[in-house]
């Protein structure tokens, strides 16, 4: 069921997108020469008014078909054969209707469960935030210049973004319908650390060493299991936990004993100081219903958030902050499309509803934003082609253009393959 259900959202998402194309395509005299919901094989075919509507074997794609694409053919009924600015509107169609469709879909969210508003539901007392004036039932409106509009967004920047010790943090806040101005360094929350990753919250294994802390600068490995800390044994992670909790780590060195290739070994450890920027505050998360005209402005801002965490994430990516097993395709959306239908199983219809909901329109914006990059063989792309042929009053050399998009393509199923393969990993 999951799978089905995740295949036809995807699907929907597609043809949408093509529905785009193919409306324009029809209002600017363009003739399509095929219409198709997948990929490969047709499975089933009806011609139509010059037009072949194809259901394909594979069904994670789709096309739009145009008489005299990508050739030199300016005819009548020929795609280059129309008005530049139609094909503009004929090829932005696409991305446009994701967001068109991704609207549609979080108006309906915001209708079943509302929006979640910024709203700060406490402070901690004598913390440097409550010093400078933050209230408890304050909307956060804008965060270090990053405007708010949801709480998500919020969230959204803060983990991509930590507060430094030394950072001077700026809010802005509404308070009883007026914006008040607020400005603080974070406080500094001072840890111990002996400087290894755990394989798993409830294990003992080191799964990796910290560079340059306590533990890296012993014998210890990873794959190594750690059994007692100054002589008390640990028999489970519950132990080590309770153990930190009894006894503090503090920069006094301790003995660790763990196990490798069932011999044990003690090492001397000095733990290292770690300082963590804490801003004192916690803000809702949850969701507050709404009705009226305000079901469309928190559906439009909900689609503003996709696109920002979109864009954020893009950034990420050229960045650093992401690798490209961090991407995921065709494979991967499907994959998690039904990890969530089965998380939200035991919470019943209206949690699934909602959920297949939000994760069709974040994919629908996804698509979107991804198809306006200036990419070669994307909408993006040819956009900007046809951009600079409407500016110059004739098109780039057309076997130039045609190069340049077969290029991309190519490099775009590379891409494809090697995301394909992370997400198989990734699921097996």
């Amino acid at each position: 069921m999951k799978i089905i259900l995740a295949l036809l959202i995807f699907s929907a998402i597609i043809l949408f997108h093509e529905l785009g194309h193919f409306l324009l395509a029809k209002k600017n005299k363009i003739v399509v020469t095929e219409f198709s919901l997948g990929m490969g094989p047709r499975l089933l075919s009806t011609e139509k008014n010059g037009t072949r509507y194809s259901l394909k074997l594979l069904p994670l794609g789709g096309s739009c078909a145009m008489l005299g694409e990508d050739m030199e053919d300016e005819s009548k009924g020929t795609f280059n054969g129309a008005p530049v600015w139609g094909r503009i509107a004929t090829v932005a169609a696409g991305p446009v209707f994701n967001f068109i469709l991704a609207f549609v879909f979080a108006v309906l969210i915001v209708t079943l469960v509302g929006y979640d508003p910024a709203e700060v539901t406490q402070v901690e007392s004598g913390s440097t935030v409550a010093e400078a004036g933050l209230q408890e039932g304050d909307i956060i409106k804008e965060y270090q210049g990053y405007h708010i509009d949801l709480a998500r967004d919020l969230y959204l920047y803060m983990y991509l973004n930590n507060p430094q010790e030394d950072e001077t943090i700026h809010m802005t806040v509404e308070r009883d319908g007026k914006d008040v101005e607020l400005a603080f360094k974070p406080d500094v929350q001072v840890r111990y650390l002996l400087g290894f990753n755990r394989k798993s919250t409830d294990s003992l294994e080191v799964a990796s060493l910290i560079p340059g802390m306590g533990l890296s600068e012993t014998g210890v490995e990873p794959g190594d299991v750690i059994t007692s800390i100054n002589g008390t044994r640990l028999e489970s992670s519950d132990d080590y936990t309770a153990y930190l909790a009894e006894h503090p780590l503090t920069s006094e060195p301790v003995t660790i004993t763990y196990e490798r290739d069932g011999l044990e070994y003690n090492a001397e450890v000095t733990p290292s100081e770690s300082r963590t920027a804490v801003l004192d505050f916690s803000y809702n998360l949850a969701y507050t219903k709404t009705q009226g005209f305000e079901v469309l402005k928190y559906g439009t801002l909900e689609v503003k958030y996709m696109i920002r965490s979109t864009l954020l994430s893009l950034k990420e990516l050229l960045t650093g902050g992401l690798g490209v097993k961090d991407l995921s395709g065709p494979v991967g959306v499907v994959d998690a499309i039904g990890s969530t239908y089965e998380a939200s199983k035991s919470e019943g219809m209206l949690t699934i509803w909602v959920n297949m909901l939000y994760m069709a329109a974040l994919l629908s914006t996804n698509l979107g934003v991804m198809n306006l990059l200036p990419l070669p063989a994307l909408d993006g792309g040819r956009l900007v082609f046809l951009i600079i042929e409407a500016i110059r009053r004739k098109p780039v050399n057309r076997q130039i253009e045609g190069m340049v998009h077969f290029a991309g393509l190519m490099v775009l199923m590379l891409l494809m393959v090697v995301v394909m393969y992370n997400d198989i990993l990734k699921i097996f």
